[in-house]
């Protein structure tokens, strides 16, 4: 099968968990006997150098990307405020990506083409005059959910308004483009199901993300005593969770474990995190290498208040065998059982207790982690998955 991969922004290199959703997928499509061509959108959010990425992967691919302004311009977002339209969706119109499409389906014909995100929706006219492929929806969340979530827990009130105002113009757009697709499959069943109660008359099915195992694991030389945070931080709900984090639970655990350390890595470290000055937490910025980074630390904590969709973070730390202490929302829609191969805490109470516990006991830590290995491994394999959606497409 012949698959066109569009992605909002370069699969490589994977350093956010949106991008390394892609990149798994794609390997485990091509695992499966399928051509893979990825074509991207790149920025200076999103910046990328196709010289640096692994020669294999550009040859197997066929990868490219278009750059797009996705900078904020001020009057163009009071526009789309005015006309109640998504700013967010206007901002990946693009000439140059919408010739280059044009192009590539005239000259090449594809069995599937697949949408990384409802905001590619704008392509969808041209991408249906010039092939005859069928159109898939890989929504990485429900992105309208993302934004009221944020509003919800924010208590500037022009803010809040703001952000309301930006959920609703998203679901309008989502909705309403949701059956444009011959299939959609979220990557949370919690996801599909949303989006067939509120009008999805095509295909749809939750299938998972799927992570690749690595074939070794340093863990000889751990810091103990550690917690971590790895995302990145340009994505609003993951400043919300921390700045929670540190400004309500930091406090009371480094008077109770004054001998742990808090480590916070990510691209786009906002000014106040990097000015910040609290004892016992590391801001580490941006990492080489996320899995290194990872195995370096023993216990991940995801203060996770707003978002949608799947923290691709957590399974690759699972994948890794860490012990991830997380709200409810943070594990929405990953397939764990609390206590058994993550903890769930909700209040800074609990954030406290769970940390206290496996800090002091770390043989329940190491369990909860060895568990959640287990549980990556067996429902998480990326070439599994892919079949799984290889199949669905041939079903369509």
């Amino acid at each position: 099968m012949k698959i066109l991969q569009f992605c909002y922004k370069p699969p490589l290199p994977a350093s956010d968990g949106g991008a390394l959703g892609m990149h798994s997928l794609t390997l485990g499509l091509l695992n499966n006997g399928n051509q893979v061509k990825v074509i991207a959108f790149n920025s200076y959010k999103h910046p990328c150098n196709k010289e640096l990425l692994p020669k294999s992967y550009v040859e197997a691919t066929g990868f490219e990307t278009i750059f797009v302004d996705l900078k904020l311009h001020i009057i163009d977002a009071l526009v789309c405020l005015l006309k109640n339209e998504s700013y967010h969706v206007k901002r990946f119109v693009n000439e140059n990506m919408e010739q280059r499409l044009i192009s590539l389906l005239k000259e090449e014909t594809f069995d599937v083409v697949q949408l990384e995100s409802i905001l590619l929706a704008p392509y969808i006219p041209i991408i249906r005059k010039y092939s005859k492929a069928k159109l898939i929806l890989r929504a990485p969340n429900i992105e309208h959910i993302v934004w009221f979530r944020l509003a919800k827990n924010t208590k500037n009130p022009f803010k809040k308004l703001y952000l309301l105002q930006l959920a609703h113009s998203l679901k309008k757009f989502e909705l309403r483009n949701i059956n444009f697709f011959d299939g959609v499959f979220p990557v949370t069943q919690i996801d599909a199901d949303f989006f067939i109660e509120n009008g999805c008359k095509c295909f749809c099915k939750g299938v998972a993300v799927g992570m690749e195992m690595p074939d070794f694991i340093e863990q000889d030389n751990v810091e103990e005593n550690t917690l971590f945070h790895i995302g990145s931080m340009d994505w609003l709900p993951n400043q919300q969770g921390i700045k929670f984090f540190i400004d309500n639970i930091w406090d009371s655990l480094h008077q109770k474990l004054p001998f742990v350390k808090a480590y916070f890595a990510g691209r786009a470290m906002p000014l106040w995190m990097i000015n910040l000055n609290k004892e016992g937490i590391v801001i580490c910025g941006e990492v080489p290498d996320s899995t290194a980074f990872i195995c370096s630390k023993e216990i991940m904590i995801v203060p996770l208040l707003s978002g949608s969709g799947i923290r691709i973070k957590i399974l690759e730390a699972m994948s890794l065998g860490k012990c991830v202490i997380a709200t409810s929302l943070a594990v929405e829609g990953i397939m764990c059982e609390d206590e058994k191969n993550v903890l769930i805490a909700n209040t800074k109470e609990e954030f406290i207790d769970r940390i206290i516990r496996c800090v002091k006991d770390r043989q329940f830590s190491k369990m909860i982690g060895q568990n959640a290995e287990n549980l990556i491994k067996e429902k998480y394999n990326i070439n599994a998955i892919a079949k799984q959606l290889t199949d669905l497409y041939i079903k369509l």
